[in-house]
């Protein structure tokens, strides 16, 4: 099977990706969204939002160290410059449109004062004008740094900004999902009886460094990676809400036995855009006519979905052609999805088969350079399950295939 109908040996090569004209083509985006919402500027703290507004990607470390080195973009609806202020920047990956400012410490009272200064500097006199934010830390509110502004939730404006990806973006994403799978070789072949969680993550992690031609500034692993055995009934593992197999669990470091089924998902980003790569594979041996038969209806599911994808169709269009292939269960886990989409996050809008409910996916409609992530799931209780993810964007026409190939083939026999 391949994305556009053609073989999967004729999948285009990566596209060149230009930075400069994707910052400056997501800032116009962005100063679009803030004016056709009358929102004046907007003061990002969020590490997806930075990113968006000025081409800067914040270190993913720990949450703590975060927190206290934050990255801040201000942005004003203007035309004027926006401006990034970070501990760590490296602006070849800023978009032209923006100029940096010394580090800031918005966390801090004594760094308070500074903030305020930053944003007068780009905003002006914030007094009845309307602010998006993300986060006001505690210190800001002590000083006041916003007082007078209306605040308005910058994830309204953010979101339809992020929602349809420009040309680079979708370029970004498919590199990010291309240097995925070739790190998901090395981890595929240490999953054998006897190997560990651990082992097979570090496999993973080593050939996604030694695979990255830019340290520093080109691939980061986004999302601890999961090699998760499952249980063959629901009630083998801890209890969910909704009565399925909880997944994923990132606890203990278990080892892998012949013929584990082994649940795979992992995300790494490329200039802060995020792969999601999903499979299923059987430790140290080929699947069983049962297992092969889960794989089998997988790929049903998902061709019944995006045989009917394309501008214009619903998310319930998508869910309910998914659901004929598999009318006695809906084939994806409760308390996930269908599919959802990536972008800067590996999971953002728009989402198909969450507890949002019928009513909202009948009223949200696909359009071109939507992206979306299918990860149906096939259960037999007494079997287990199979998972994957296919990344696709929406076309003109249709949609195109994100990354190299089918690979939850592995599981074929």
């Amino acid at each position: 099977m391949s994305g556009d109908g053609a073989p999967v040996d004729e999948i285009p090569p990566p596209a060149v990706v230009d930075l400069r004209r994707m910052g400056v083509e997501r800032l116009a985006r962005l100063r679009d969204e803030m004016r056709s919402q009358g929102v004046d500027g907007a003061v990002l703290m969020h590490g997806p939002h930075v990113t968006y507004a000025t081409g800067h990607v914040p270190e993913a470390v720990d949450a703590s160290h975060a927190s206290h080195r934050r990255a801040m973009a201000i942005v004003s609806a203007s035309d004027r410059p926006a401006r990034l202020h970070a501990h760590d920047a490296v602006m070849e990956a800023a978009s032209g449109s923006a100029e940096t400012g010394d580090p800031l410490w918005p966390e801090l009272d004594d760094g308070a004062g500074e903030v305020g200064s930053a944003i007068a500097q780009v905003l002006g006199d914030v007094t009845g004008r309307r602010v998006a934010v993300d986060a006001v830390t505690g210190a800001m509110a002590r000083a006041g740094v916003l007082r007078g502004a209306e605040l308005v939730d910058a994830s309204r404006v953010l979101g339809p900004a992020r929602l349809v990806k420009t040309e680079d973006e979708l370029a970004c994403l498919d590199q990010a999902q291309r240097h995925t799978e070739r790190a998901m070789v090395a981890a595929r072949a240490a999953c054998i009886p006897g190997s560990t969680r651990a082992e097979v993550a570090g496999a993973f992690l080593a050939a996604l460094r030694d695979g990255d031609s830019e340290p520093g500034l080109g691939y980061r692993n986004g999302i601890d990676p999961i090699f998760q055995p499952m249980p063959l009934h629901r009630d083998g593992g801890p209890r969910t809400s909704t009565g399925h197999v909880a997944f994923p669990i990132g606890v203990e470091n278990p080892v892998f036995a012949e013929g584990d089924l082994v649940w795979v998902d992992a995300g790494v980003g490329w200039q802060g855009y995020m792969s999601d790569f999903g499979c299923t594979w059987v430790a140290g041996r080929a699947p069983s006519p049962s297992e092969q038969s889960l794989c089998d209806r997988w790929i049903a599911v998902l061709e019944a979905s995006l045989a009917v994808v394309g501008p214009g169709v619903t998310l319930g269009d998508v869910a309910r052609a998914a659901r004929t292939v598999e009318p006695d269960e809906t084939p994806w886990l409760p308390q996930f999805y269908l599919a959802h989409g990536a972008g800067l996050e590996s999971a953002e809008m728009p989402m198909i088969g969450t507890d949002l409910g019928q009513a909202f996916d009948d009223g949200f409609e696909l359009a071109a350079g939507m992206v979306l992530v299918f990860e149906p799931v096939i259960w037999v209780d007494g079997v287990g399950g199979y998972r994957a993810e296919e990344v696709v964007a929406v076309t003109d026409d249709g949609w195109r295939r994100l990354g190299g190939g089918d690979h939850y083939e592995p599981f074929r026999t």
